[in-house]
């Protein structure tokens, strides 16, 4: 069995794929590198035979019918033999030296008999033209280089969360939490990360800058137009995240800093809906703002009041066009401190 599996999700990423695939050589046989094609019409499928032609006991390849970036991460953990799983996104890549501390750690945890349920690191981001790179890290909320439990979790600040990038799941875990992303969707990396967080029992973080999250082409999911452009699914994903908070939170019996987290993660994805809803400046799109705070209000009364009077909540419910563009302002002000879009 593999230490660590790595699944990257490429479609139609001829252009950048191998950057991303030579960042994770180094771990050498205790990784498995999934490269999942899915559906590519360029060279991608060529490249990721190569790829797996040269380093057959490191690299595996898997195509797949177009499924959207969300079934080429079901496939990756269908797929995945690593005892922990990573997802890794074909224009992005890893710090060498985090990299490999990372795995020395997974390894010394398992020597010590010791089990983790998530990994998480920081991530930077890569953000094109900009010379000074945002460092995303937690050492202020999380222990560090020590197994902890939710009850040692500190205060995040407002604004902040585990995305992605920061995490590394135990394989089986995302297996027995009956995780499942819906295809054809982007932005189900919220999902990813959200879905299992009331199963997980014991975390591990370390202080290192592992990930970089590039951020630049035009054509991007995170970029602020395309994001707006496809709002719609930006929105599914917002309600499938409650549906799943109000549906089942109960049920599982969790830990109640893991719920107050959640929240505080629905919090800002319903802002980020809100405020693209906003930004597009369409009469549907207000409507469609009003609609989702209604579905909210409709599944759970006491989440909607939590994130409708937070403070996140409260600015993005400014009323009249003065209160939308005081919104707006507030979002600029956060693009310039976070760097993201």
């Amino acid at each position: 069995m593999k230490l660590l599996s790595i699944a990257i999700p490429c479609y139609n990423s001829a252009a950048y794929m191998r950057k991303c695939i030579d960042s994770l050589l180094p771990g050498g046989e205790d990784v498995e590198i999934i490269i999942v094609n899915d559906g590519s019409k360029d060279e991608t499928p060529e490249i990721a035979a190569e790829y797996k032609e040269r380093f057959p006991g490191i690299v595996k390849v898997v195509n797949k019918e177009n499924g959207g970036h969300g079934s080429a991460v079901n496939s990756g953990i269908e797929h995945a033999t690593g005892l922990y799983y990573k997802v890794v996104d074909s224009d992005d890549w890893v710090n060498q030296e985090a990299y490999l501390k990372i795995l020395d750690t997974l390894k010394g945890l398992l020597k010590d008999g010791k089990s983790i349920d998530m990994m998480i690191s920081n991530f930077v981001y890569e953000k094109e033209g900009e010379k000074k790179k945002r460092v995303m890290s937690y050492h202020h909320a999380l222990p560090q280089e020590q197994v902890f439990t939710w009850k040692d979790v500190k205060h995040f600040r407002v604004g902040q969360y585990i995305l992605m990038h920061s995490v590394i799941y135990r394989t089986n875990l995302l297996r027995e939490c009956g995780m499942r992303l819906p295809e054809h969707t982007f932005y189900v990396d919220n999902i990813f990360v959200f879905h299992p967080l009331p199963y997980v029992k014991t975390m591990y973080y370390l202080d290192v800058n592992f990930y970089r999250y590039y951020i630049g082409r035009a054509d991007q999911s995170v970029n602020e137009q395309v994001m707006i452009g496809r709002i719609d699914q930006q929105i599914k994903v917002n309600k499938i995240m409650v549906d799943y908070y109000v549906d089942e939170i109960e049920r599982i019996h969790t830990n109640g800093k893991v719920k107050r987290y959640m929240q505080n993660y629905l919090d800002i994805i319903t802002t980020v809906s809100s405020v693209l809803l906003i930004r597009s400046g369409i009469a549907e799109n207000l409507e469609k703002k009003k609609e989702l705070w209604t579905y909210i209000k409709n599944k759970d009364g006491r989440l909607w009041f939590r994130l409708r009077y937070g403070l996140l909540g409260n600015a993005m419910n400014l009323p009249g066009r003065c209160g939308r563009k005081i919104s707006i302002d507030g979002y600029k002000i956060c693009q310039k401190i976070f760097h993201f879009n």
